[in-house]
């Protein structure tokens, strides 16, 4: 095919997505309505899941130490647990600093509780604060820990403490959370494809006669297809760029507002990091379904 004869096919596209008005409308609003429902609900699955990796990352594990363990001896400790492959970062946390923060967790109404307890009456031991690489290895990675005891004759670990039980739920939940969203995002995907595909292929359908007689007036299958390949193209990227403009519109107003009220509590993912992986996603499926739509609709009009 020349490069003259596919422009050709280009403007022919062109004219047919304002020529055939109500019904290029009618399939651009379709497109509209299905890849906004599955943006939306691809917003919620990230939102979703950024809030779960955010709970899985605050998983610490608590190494408390007996009240003997000296500095030498904590310190070395701090060293074997840094050298796991596991760990990212090692704190110490004195137990004047533990009830330090013990107080301000509990706030002004425990202060008359508390009252008796200060620097040489302090029933809170020293700690190590852990934290690793992957939220799903602190059950194991706690296990390593306790094992280290059976290296020292001192016993430096008195207990190590990471929510065990409650956290390998947190892990189930949202691993959970995360295959269900993709599940139905999957599904939404293929039943927009087909509730698009079909609204073409009734726009189609309504120029069976215009097709017949190009095909008995000796138009080539390739020469019929292609003005029909760029008007499906055409109307798949006006649908998804209107879906993206109103996505980006709607989402960030409601991450304004959301984040204004510190009564909710929420971080929404700014639309500025997600934007091109969404808009670019919108706008390939846009193509790819009307492009697939109009090709598939128009074989069975081609034998003549």
């Amino acid at each position: 095919m020349s490069f003259k004869t596919f422009l050709r096919h280009v403007r022919e596209g062109f004219k047919n997505v304002f020529r055939n008005g109500w019904m290029s409308v009618a399939s651009i609003t379709s497109i509209v309505v299905s890849l906004f429902v599955l943006g939306v609900f691809i917003l919620l699955v990230l939102n979703v899941n950024a809030i779960a990796d955010k709970a899985d990352s605050q998983v610490q594990i608590n190494v408390h130490l007996t009240l003997n363990t000296d500095q030498k001896m904590r310190e070395t400790l701090e060293n074997e647990i840094g050298s796991m492959p596991e760990v990212s970062k090692v704190e110490f946390i004195s137990k004047e600093q533990g009830l330090k923060e013990f107080r301000e967790d509990m706030g002004p109404d425990a202060a008359e509780l508390l009252e008796g307890f200060d620097k040489d009456n302090n029933p809170l031991p020293d700690k190590l604060l852990v934290e690793v690489i992957q939220p799903t290895t602190v059950p194991f990675v706690a296990e390593k820990i306790e094992a280290l005891n059976k290296s020292h004759e001192e016993k430096p670990i008195y207990k190590v403490n990471y929510g065990k039980g409650s956290v390998e739920t947190l892990f189930k939940v949202t691993k959970a959370v995360r295959n269900i969203g993709f599940i139905f995002v999957a599904g939404l995907a293929l039943m927009s494809m087909f509730l698009i595909s079909n609204t073409i292929r009734v726009t189609i359908l309504a120029r069976r006669k215009e097709i017949g007689i190009m095909k008995l007036v000796g138009a080539t299958n390739y020469f019929i297809r292609w003005p029909f390949f760029i008007e499906g193209a055409l109307i798949g990227l006006i649908g998804s760029l209107v879906t993206s403009g109103a996505l980006y519109a709607g989402y960030s107003s409601l991450v304004s507002s959301v984040q204004g009220d510190p009564m909710l509590g929420l971080q929404l993912i700014p639309f500025q990091d997600i934007w091109v992986l969404l808009c670019g996603l919108l706008v390939s499926l846009g193509v790819l379904i009307g492009v697939w739509g109009s090709t598939v609709s128009i074989r069975k009009f081609l034998r003549v």
